[in-house]
């Protein structure tokens, strides 16, 4: 029977590596003694096989993606530094067993081959959410062979079921399994930071790591989606499949190192499964239930009519006609709207109207809410499948009225629109991250393409914001 025998949570910045830091890695010390005490730990264990979990590889919305080959090959040219490269035998048996777990327990997964990769434009070379970590092992270990499985979009039940089916793939098996979870904190620590500052990203790092060091499972899985959001990591989804394959045992933590030298969290650790225990089965995964129950049975008649109108599009592709029992104002007013969808806390789709475009509010939401779930450019359409998952939120606009000064905006009260030459940008209030006047007229005017030294005009409006 195969066993997983530890699980890794690691950071990957190429900077850390000394050819490419070139001395500037000795920010990151804590990070790198980490780095090397887990590449010991994992040559001690010998395993067979090391599972790579990345944020870093080819992305699907709706998939989790498994690496299938028989060698797989990186290096680090894109960061200067071409001849510091790998090359990994892979395990195309377990990957393959990997993916019928997951097809079981209708997960959808998508094998990552020659083939894929030519039909998606996908380049077969290790990504660097892989290579970072495995730099470090293999410069101590060989005798491995290697699964990289970069995670979708998914909802948190499904990453944590993933995590579940990967520990039935291994067990079904032989031999001793290690998994490496790839991903960094909040890239918003510090001014400067790749993400820009926010008081939410330390949040969010000191809150993760605290629960981890406890493991305090079900206070992670419920953590503010948000929060989540606001702090722009990539190690979240990482953490949830390590979860799932954690899930029936106890197991050990230990944070190795938390460190941010550079605006983003680098957080180590080794948690390793003890004895096992009552089988905790499928986790109820609360993500804001009180906002989710009102828009599921449309208590608010804006969110009603948004979910009506995207619900009545992609199942029947047809436009509703507004239902009776609507609020009068939403039949006689109008009024710009913007409609917003998000899936486990993140943005799914979301356009709107700076000013009226139809008879009355009902009809601009259900154009817009067709609209931000089947034409932002930014997103795929969004499928049945997804219909369930989905949180809307509808801001209606009031009047745009003229200001003089950036002096004038409170971001938690006013939205703002930004003009000039025909061009316009527009952004709501009340936005996370966004915390000053400055940088919500910066972010208008960037979506504007217009340059902060012309003489844009600059105007302010109040919106009743329904979810």
């Amino acid at each position: 029977m195969g066993m997983i025998s530890t699980c890794y949570l690691v950071p990957h910045p190429p900077i850390i590596i000394p050819e490419i830091g070139q001395g500037d890695e000795k920010r990151a010390n804590k990070t790198i003694e980490a780095m090397e005490e887990i590449s010991r730990d994992v040559a001690s264990q010998k395993p067979e096989v090391i599972i790579v979990i990345t944020p870093h590889g080819p992305l699907f919305r709706d998939a989790m993606a498994v690496g299938i080959r028989r060698k797989f090959s990186g290096d680090f040219g894109n960061f200067g530094q071409p001849e510091v490269s790998l090359s990994l035998p892979g395990h195309t048996g377990m990957a393959f067993a990997i993916m019928e777990e997951a097809a079981a327990e209708s997960i959808p997964v998508i094998a990552v081959d020659d083939d894929t990769c030519e039909k998606y434009g996908i380049s077969p070379v290790l990504d660097h959410g892989t290579s970072v970590p495995m730099y470090f092992i293999n410069k101590r270990y060989q005798g491995f062979k290697i699964i990289p499985i970069n995670y979708g979009l998914l909802t948190r039940q499904e990453l944590f079921t993933f995590g579940k089916c990967i520990r039935r793939a291994v067990e079904k098996g032989k031999g001793r399994t290690v998994l490496v979870c790839s991903g960094d904190l909040s890239h918003r620590l510090s001014e400067g930071a790749p993400g820009g500052f926010s008081k939410r990203g330390i949040e969010f790092d000191e809150s993760l790591v605290s629960h981890l060091k406890n493991m305090e499972v079900d206070k992670i899985m419920e953590m503010d989606p948000q929060l989540v959001e606001a702090a722009g990591e990539c190690g979240f989804r990482s953490v949830m499949i390590m979860l799932g394959v954690l899930d029936g045992f106890e197991a050990k933590s230990r944070i190795l190192s938390y460190e941010g030298p550079y605006g983003v969290g680098y957080c180590t650790g080794v948690f390793r499964p003890q004895r096992a225990v009552s089988q905790v089965g499928q986790r109820e995964i609360v993500v804001q239930k009180a906002k989710d129950d009102a828009c599921e049975t449309g208590k608010d008649s804006y969110v009603g009519l948004a979910r009506l109108a995207l619900e009545t599009y992609v199942r029947e592709g047809k436009v509703p006609h507004a239902p009776n029992g609507l609020p009068q104002e939403m039949l006689d007013k109008k009024a710009g709207a913007f409609v917003s969808l998000k899936v486990a806390g993140r943005l799914r789709g979301c356009i709107g109207t700076i000013s009226p475009t139809t008879d009355n509010i009902a009809q601009e939401i259900i154009q817009n809410a067709i609209s931000a779930g089947a034409r932002d450019p930014r997103f795929y359409p969004v499928g049945r499948e997804e219909l369930d998952q989905l949180v809307y939120s509808v801001d209606v606009l009031g009047q745009p009225e003229v200001i003089k000064s950036v002096d004038q905006l409170d971001v938690k009260k006013y939205g703002v629109i930004v003009r000039w030459g025909g061009r316009s940008g527009l952004l709501l209030p009340d936005l996370e991250g966004v915390d000053t006047p400055q940088h919500q007229v910066a972010i208008a005017l960037q979506k504007a393409g217009i340059d902060p030294a012309e003489k844009y005009i600059l105007e302010r409006f109040e919106v009743i914001r329904h979810s």
